[in-house]
């Protein structure tokens, strides 16, 4: 009988061990892994939206054959629309300096209303602008033509960097019969809104 326990004792060992796990790693279930979406990347900034800033720059004026240039500082704010790749757009600004000499003649200061229109390439914007611009002077005021190029450059997405030439006509200023040529060269600091 003792040997009969002692089978039955042995046997049922073996069968709990065998029903405990074996001595194979049990397997391992495959892990599934998310695929990572990644956003597109954005070709073209948002140039949408207000701005304003501050000027620096020269002004050379000529009235027939009288020319002299003098530095320039100023004020200008403007909307710009992003239409994808094109931006459209409007701004006043008004520069003054050192009192410009013309013979008798003293350009005093100059305001401009302008459009513009331009491409956007991402962080740079390049545009061409057209518009109308007031000379004051000593011997009065008169209303010219304005048109030019420019490029902007955004630093961050609230403050760019840029330049812009413009280009001035004013024909038989003030009926003096006086033609007037300006050329303004600036550079542009601005905050984006």
């Amino acid at each position: 009988m003792k040997h009969i326990l002692l089978g039955t004792a042995l046997v049922a060992t073996a069968a709990t061990s065998s029903y405990a796990g074996s001595a194979d790693p049990a397997p391992v279930e495959p892990m599934i892994v998310e695929p990572v979406t990644v956003a597109p990347t954005q070709m073209g900034g948002d140039w949408t939206g207000a701005y304003g800033g501050l000027s620096f720059g020269n002004l050379s004026a000529d009235a027939d054959g009288v020319e002299d240039s003098e530095g320039v500082y100023g004020v200008y704010g403007g909307y710009d629309y992003d239409f994808g790749q094109f931006v459209v757009g409007g701004e006043l600004d008004y520069q003054t300096g050192e009192d410009i000499q013309l013979g008798g003649l003293e350009v005093d200061d100059v305001l401009r209303a302008k459009v513009r229109g331009g491409y956007d390439l991402g962080q740079t914007l390049v545009y061409a602008t057209v518009g109308a611009a007031q000379l004051n002077t000593s011997i009065g005021d008169d209303t010219g033509i304005v048109g030019g190029l420019g490029v902007e450059y955004k630093v961050t997405e609230q403050f760019t960097v840029g330049g812009e030439y413009l280009a001035h006509r004013f024909d038989d200023f003030d009926d003096t019969g006086v033609d007037v040529e300006a050329d303004t060269l600036s550079i542009r600091g601005s905050f984006r809104f």
